[in-house]
């Protein structure tokens, strides 16, 4: 499986820290969140990357480089001044998927799990699987709900982490332009296409100043930085 970190976005509200750092390049735990993501990702068996950028992207294409330090593979996906949204990011890199089904995780999260618990989940050809977490403090009002048969379906019971393994039909005949995800889902919800699977782990989304001394005191609380222990 490939694999794609979303590393495009503006980072407005953690301003002025990304003014002049790209909000993936932030560290918590005394290491970049990109680094984070690439760890675990090599830990689940995954080595071949595409990373997506617009904002100060070429503080993350020098930070990445082709990945060989990381011992992986690293593609750039760079996009226009104000970035594709996820959508069109996604459909930006599609040929880099070879067809076949592939993960996408928000290069502002962090996820205290192993990746391997997404590379589980392999959905259909035409379907796609969501990661939920419990609604966190500061999104209450949550994203989706899911049935007995663990389809994601319209509600408030769980909020969508970023991450998802997606298969390459979903976005078939798409142009690539400036697009949000939320539509796509809503049209697998109608076809009862879309899955979901709780996450087994802790996320945050670190998107705020409060959030991003939160989860730097939780790492640093478990010790979770291999280099520091």
């Amino acid at each position: 499986m490939r694999a794609m970190i979303l590393a495009a976005g503006r980072g407005e509200r953690l301003r002025p820290i990304t003014d002049s750092i790209p909000k993936p390049l932030v560290k918590v735990g005394g290491k970049e969140l990109l680094l984070w993501h690439l760890e675990k990702l090599k830990d689940a068996g995954i080595s071949e990357v595409i990373v997506n950028s617009a904002w100060l992207s070429d503080q993350i294409k020098a930070f990445l480089g082709d990945g060989k330090k990381f011992g992986m593979s690293i593609t750039h996906s760079q996009e226009p001044p104000g970035g594709l949204e996820t959508l069109g990011g996604i459909v930006k890199a599609l040929p880099f998927f070879r067809g076949e089904p592939f993960l996408v995780v928000n290069g502002d999260t962090f996820m205290d799990i192993p990746y391997t618990f997404f590379t589980k989940n392999i959905p259909l050809s035409g379907q796609a699987v969501l990661f939920l977490t419990d609604n966190p403090k500061h999104h209450p009002q949550g994203d989706f709900s899911l049935d007995k048969e663990q389809r994601v379906v319209l509600g408030h019971d769980f909020t969508f982490t970023g991450a998802a393994v997606y298969t390459p039909q979903i976005f078939s005949a798409m142009k690539v332009q400036r697009e949000p995800l939320r539509p796509l889902f809503d049209r697998l919800i109608e076809k009862k296409s879309l899955y979901g699977k709780k996450l087994e782990g802790n996320w945050f989304d670190v998107g705020t100043e409060e959030r991003l001394r939160d989860t730097d005191a939780y790492i640093r609380a478990r010790n979770l930085n291999r280099s520091d222990s």
